[in-house]
């Protein structure tokens, strides 16, 4: 079973050399656009799939004695960190087109780094420097063998048996676990924690032959069973089983690869996802699994492996369950046991898991996310730049928080009836039925990769996640049109392209403008005097905002950078004078995203 947990604590390399995964994706290129309501589009055209820290105290620990809330950051802004001092209140700017409202004493709460992910991943130490988190998921995980790195397209090609991964990967699929393994140890060298996909829906793939679909010959002898350990599985042996009792420190070779070392901070640096988008498992996975999954059976499912997990590194944190979109969120995509609202059943029911287990075994709460809007005649998840795509792909983010903004789409339209508002939604559900699981969205996608609205859209959700206290997130390409994101990401992670990022903890900001703008800020736990700003313009035209900063020091000048396309890059632009103490004015650029840094 926790086959990934197993090969990343004790499978080594037969050289005992440690082999470096390429930096390709280990997605299936088949993996594309098209999917049912709600869905992830990630369903039958050719794109790409995932592939899918901090140090600590001491070995193993109890992740319930950290909030899974925080990431991976145990810091608390209002306690920790130096004495900031007095505040210092700010003047009067002036007036402009909007208002800015900053205060570093007020909203104080950690910014988790794990909301800076991925799942395609490349130039992580470079280009891609600062990220927190990458993802090895997608549909190609559900049925991956880590015995022999075997996986099954399911859908997306075929439903074929063969060695997709690790060829994409450029690794050795002759060493068991390689495949997770490799592109682990690069995660983690480039500073990057881990998110491994663990496979729950019962079979994988047994060989790599290829030929097209494993129906044409007896599937019992193309598929393999998995189950957590002998101990705690009541499922059927009755195909040819591939299993693993889940290893220890103990059993791993010393000094065979680092990561086993990822296990041993306070909170272990490679985490789990409870396989991938089961609510699709009879679309995308009809070999293994050709009727749809219940209620029961993945709350039962979740509850096995998640504790299967906890049993060898308690430390880790558990994902689940991985929904691939709101039909998914509500019904399970009508499940045949379906009995009230989906998120609300599992989170309950995992809350009785602790109980039962005596511990907490699922941390975070994983869904995907794309959002459902048209325009143009198409979902602005695609490329398409016309003038309507751009107005709905930057006003897109408004729906993750919103209680005024009414979408164009069918979840707003005909099921809603108002404003998404899904965040806001989601922790309701978490408060009411299971206080304190963290949230993720490990996949999501606004569209617009090569165009600046794009930028801004990926800018203002990474901004939406850090202040609204997300835990994870991982952003999934539909297309190779990338690079606006990729900026968007650097305007958080290397603004100056030599590393510096936006802070660590979130600030209250606030626009007197949600439609025509968006501002986030951040100080840091260990200086907080250092104040970072990512302003964000969403029109057509220049906007002068008028910046009041309420901080922990005096700023003779304001540093600033900024992403206004058509290149992806982040330029500096002239430094701001101060019109009185800790108030400017700032011109935004059309359609920009602005970094601004008080000196």
């Amino acid at each position: 079973m926790a086959a990934p947990l197993a090969l990343l604590l004790a499978a080594c390399p037969d050289s005992g050399e440690t082999t470096t995964a390429s930096t390709q994706a280990t997605g299936d290129p088949t993996e594309g656009t098209g999917a049912g309501p709600g869905g992830d589009p990630t369903g039958a055209g050719p794109t790409g799939s995932a592939t899918d820290g901090p140090t600590g105290a001491g070995p193993g620990g109890d992740p319930t004695t950290v909030d899974p809330t925080d990431g991976p950051t145990t810091s608390d802004p209002t306690t920790d960190g130096p004495d900031p001092g007095p505040i210092v209140e700010p003047g009067d700017p002036g007036s402009g087109d909007v208002t800015f409202t900053i205060r570093a004493d007020t909203d104080r709460h950690p910014i988790s780094p794990w909301i800076y992910g991925t799942n395609q991943y490349d130039d992580l130490a470079t280009t891609n420097r600062g990220l927190g988190l990458v993802r090895q998921g997608g549909n190609r995980m559900t049925a991956y063998n880590w015995e022999n790195n075997a996986s099954n397209a399911g859908a997306d090609y075929q439903h074929q048996n063969d060695d997709y991964l690790a060829s994409q990967l450029g690794v050795d699929g002759d060493i068991p676990g390689e495949v997770v393994r490799a592109a682990t140890a690069e995660a983690l060298d480039a500073g990057a924690d881990m998110l491994v996909t663990v496979p729950i829906c019962g079979y994988v793939a047994a060989d790599k032959d290829g030929g097209g679909d494993v129906n044409q010959t007896p599937i019992t002898s193309r598929r393999a069973s998995t189950r957590p350990s002998p101990a705690r599985t009541a499922r059927s042996t009755a195909t040819p089983i591939r299993t693993t009792t889940p290893s220890t420190r103990t059993s791993s070779s010393p000094g065979c690869n680092p990561i086993p070392d990822a296990f041993y901070p306070e909170r272990a640096r490679v985490l789990f996802s409870l396989d991938n988008e089961p609510d699709l498992w009879s679309h995308t996975h009809e070999r293994i699994h050709p009727d749809p999954v219940g209620y029961a059976e993945l709350v039962d499912k979740n509850a096995e492996f998640a504790a299967a997990i906890k049993d060898v590194a308690a430390n880790a944190i558990v994902a689940g369950f991985v929904s691939y979109g709101y039909g998914g969120y509500t019904t399970l995509q009508d499940a045949p046991d379906a009995q009230g609202e989906f998120i609300s059943y599992y989170l309950q029911a995992m809350a009785e898991a602790e109980a039962q287990e005596g511990h907490r075994i699922v941390d975070v709460l994983d869904l995907h996310w794309y959002t459902e809007v048209y325009a143009n005649g198409q979902r602005i998840t695609g490329d398409d730049n016309s003038p309507e795509s751009v107005e709905a792909r930057v006003q897109a983010p408004r729906s993750l928080w919103d209680d005024s903004f009414h979408e164009d789409s069918w979840i707003a339209n005909d099921v809603l009836q108002g404003p998404v508002r899904l965040i806001p939604w989601l922790k309701e559900r978490i408060d009411a039925h299971y206080p304190g699981t963290g949230l993720g969205f490990t996949e999501y996608n606004y569209g617009g990769g090569g165009h600046i609205s794009g930028a801004i859209a990926q800018a203002d959700v990474l901004g939406i996640f850090g202040r609204e206290g997300v835990t994870m997130a991982a952003y999934w390409a539909l297309t190779d049109q990338t690079s606006m994101i990729w900026a968007a990401f650097r305007a958080f992670t290397s603004y100056d392209g030599q590393g510096s990022k936006f802070g660590d903890t979130s600030i209250s900001a606030v626009t007197s403008d949600v439609a025509a703008t968006s501002v986030y800020a951040s100080t840091d736990v260990a200086d907080p005097a250092r104040t970072v700003i990512v302003a964000i313009n969403k029109t057509a035209g220049p906007l002068t905002a008028a910046v009041t900063l309420a901080a922990y020091a005096d700023y003779p000048s304001v540093a600033v950078w900024q992403l206004t396309g058509p290149q992806p890059e982040l330029t500096a632009g002239p430094a701001v004078s101060p019109t009185a103490t800790n108030a400017f004015l700032y011109e935004m650029p059309a359609y920009s995203v602005s970094v601004l840094v008080p000196q």
